[in-house]
């Protein structure tokens, strides 16, 4: 077995992940091994009956885990949440080499989606049983050829069981922390934890960017010390106490992949049912507990600020977060504030002490103390109502792009590495065959706050008039212009468009729906914390021509995993729009043929909230047409024109259809990234 000299060896130990929920079964193979419970007591406790439940052998912790071997590990975890905090537990650098993973409470996201095991050195066996109600106890099992650590076991397991997929990026620098455990690291391509000297490699650099506890120089093993990285960061298990980016990024930061429940958007509105949540100091490091109508009553420790399935359940019903903080552990109550925003809770803290602003980023910190809005006359009204739910989703994109891992870390390494430091570039895909529409489609791509973007222009059956394409050189962004002959069909163009996009992401505009700013920020986050193949919007905000009316739908659950979206919205990774086949050469239901294919192959399609995004039907003209009464069946909100916000890009304009209001945006990207 490689590895440390003389490690500690045990044939066999358990670990029970979660708060207890009846009993756990354990194979008879197993009865009687050492059990490690996850989370532990705040101090060392005993657990009747079952030994010493913490700490490790010899009460040691840290890199004493690195040093033990065990030879069969079985892991018994409630959820697959609770399973992706042992990638922030010291038991995680344990070395095994057969481990048997179970899942109690294990659900499918989705009909028909097929989990994949991620990478994983010296594999020999694996073997899979889930339920067959698509819901109950899931079990991996995984055999090596030789030990590796318990971490490296699990970040190949959850692909399996929860939907995981990297930011596509053209370059990352290999991140590794050394004697420290992040609990907003997570898992993925070039990230790792160590404990101890870092291993030397003198073929090629072994690490890019070591993160440690203190402001120490890593330690290396051999002569390789000067050469083995490039670059180093201070950091704790919160995140990075000295941030230096101007306030865009809050020294706070988490891993989105698991902090966002799906499923969970509103109530909204101030009759919302509102709850209260207040600290309190203690000796394991202060208490938090959220209390509301309908007896409820949360609490929690300030040293575990992330919230359980079971604190995501009892907030569903909360509109509103009324956030009384004291600012005795500041970073902590930062951190437990971006895990409320993200749960879908409009979180409201007026009075944010000043040691508490210093942990978020000042877009953060400005949504969190804003005065919420107001309800003109006492009467229910729908751009009130539109506001309130416009306020959780800014707080919401607020901490998302400003903490969450994927996005903050590049940000702070920038200063290392200032090439890496972009966001995965966007492509959007706009074919049309009506230079009418040309000027406020582009307009619109042009006015989004997502900075690396390109436009492509695909024109079906037409040309660029001269005067058109000076234009469109003045509209801020890279335009691509590509020129399809009418015979080929509509997917074949959109195949062409495609072939001509540099991004590594790729999204489609229809030339006369529209969009507001933060409409691509919307996409990039959603596909980030969702791990779906393909994200977009639904058309629930209709603008009906004939009528000059917008109309709001129920086009289903938001924030949720669904069978389609709006074809006008999708957003795909260039990778992952290749391996389902890409799009199909029909001349018609394009969108539709590319989401069945995304199915097909297993993946998953998610739906994100529906602002920002307004589908337009003109009087004729539509290929599939069920006439206005479909879209004004079981309709909710109404406005004359467009609705008149920010989200949609129309605060303050002429509320008709945006064809006649074009006007060229310029770029904002240097303000919002």
């Amino acid at each position: 077995m490689p590895g440390r000299d003389d490690p500690e060896k045990y044939l066999r130990w358990r670990i029970a992940v979660g708060e207890p929920d009846g009993r756990r079964r354990w194979s008879p193979v197993m009865l009687g091994s050492r059990l490690t419970r996850i989370p532990g007591p705040a101090p060392p406790t005993r657990v009747p009956g079952q030994g010493a439940a913490e700490p490790a052998p010899r009460d040691r912790a840290g890199p004493a885990w690195q040093r033990i071997f065990v030879a069969r590990m079985a892991v018994a975890a409630r959820s697959v949440s609770w399973l992706r905090h042992l990638l922030d537990h010291p038991v995680g650098l344990t070395r095994v080499r057969r481990v048997g993973v179970v899942v109690q409470e294990w659900e499918i996201p989705q009909r028909g989606w097929s989990g994949r095991l991620g990478p994983i050195p010296h594999l020999l066996a694996q073997r899979v049983t889930l339920p067959r109600h698509d819901r109950g106890r899931a079990v991996v099992e995984i055999e090596l050829r030789w030990s590796v650590p318990l971490r490296s076991v699990v970040a190949a397991v959850l692909p399996l069981l929860t939907p995981v997929r990297p930011l596509p990026t053209p370059g990352s620098p290999e991140v590794t922390a050394q004697d420290v455990l992040p609990g907003w690291l997570g898992a993925g391509p070039g990230l790792a934890v160590v404990a101890g000297e870092l291993p030397g490699d003198p073929a090629v650099r072994p690490y890019d960017l070591v993160l440690r506890p203190d402001g120490g120089d890593p330690s290396v093993a051999g002569d390789g010390a000067g050469t083995a990285y490039r670059g180093r960061l201070t950091v704790d298990r919160l995140g990075v106490p000295d941030t230096e980016d101007g306030g865009r990024t809050g020294p706070v930061l988490l891993d989105a992949e698991h902090a966002v429940p799906v499923g969970r958007y509103g109530p909204f509105g101030p009759d919302a049912p509102r709850a209260e949540l207040t600290f309190s100091p203690g000796p394991d490091g202060g208490s938090w507990r959220i209390r509301g109508p309908a007896g409820l009553d949360r609490q929690g420790r300030l040293d575990r600020p992330w919230l359980s399935e079971q604190d995501w359940s009892a907030l569903a019903g909360i509109g509103v977060l009324h956030c009384v903080v004291p600012g005795l552990r500041p970073r902590a109550e930062a951190a437990l504030l971006l895990h409320l925003a993200l749960a879908g809770v409009l979180v409201w803290a007026p009075g944010l002490p000043v040691s508490c602003r210093a942990q978020l980023a000042d877009e953060v910190v400005e949504v969190l103390r804003a005065p919420l809005p107001d309800r003109p006359g006492g009467r229910p009204d729908p751009q009130t109502e539109l506001e309130w739910e416009a306020r959780a989703v800014r707080q919401r994109r607020a901490v998302l792009r400003r903490h969450a891992r994927g996005f903050a870390l590049p940000r702070l390494a920038a200063a290392t590495f200032p090439g890496l430091g972009a966001l995965p570039p966007v492509s959007v895909l706009l074919v049309t065959r009506r230079l009418e529409h040309v000027l406020d489609a582009v307009a619109a791509a042009a006015a989004q706050s997502y900075p690396e973007l390109e436009i492509v222009l695909c024109l079906h059956g037409t040309g660029l008039p001269v005067e058109l394409r000076q234009r469109l050189a003045d509209c801020g962004r890279p335009v691509e212009v590509v020129e399809v002959p009418a015979g080929q069909s509509f997917g074949e163009a959109l195949v062409a468009a495609t072939a001509r996009a540099r991004g590594t992401l790729v999204t489609k505009f229809d030339d006369d729906d529209t969009y507001g700013p933060e409409h691509v920020w919307d996409l990039v986050l959603a596909r980030h914390h969702s791990g779906a193949t393909m994200v977009g919007k639904a058309a629930e905000f209709v603008y009906l021509g004939a009528l000059d009316t917008t109309v709001r739908r129920d086009a289903g659950a938001a924030e949720s995993f669904a069978p389609v979206v709006a074809g006008g919205t999708i957003l795909i990774g260039r990778g992952d729009l290749a391996e389902v086949g890409g799009w199909r050469p029909v001349p018609s239901s394009v969108d539709r043929g590319l989401i069945d294919r995304v199915r097909r192959a297993g993946g998953l399609v998610y739906r994100t909230h529906p602002l920002g995004y307004v589908y337009q039907r003109r009087p004729a003209g539509h290929t599939w047409d069920p006439g206005l009464e479909y879209f004004l069946r079981d309709g909710g909100a109404q406005w004359t024109g467009l609705p008149r916000h920010g989200e949609f890009g129309t605060a303050g304009t002429d509320p008709g259809p945006p064809t006649s209001r074009w006007k060229f945006h310029q770029r904002r990207s240097n303000r919002v990234w």
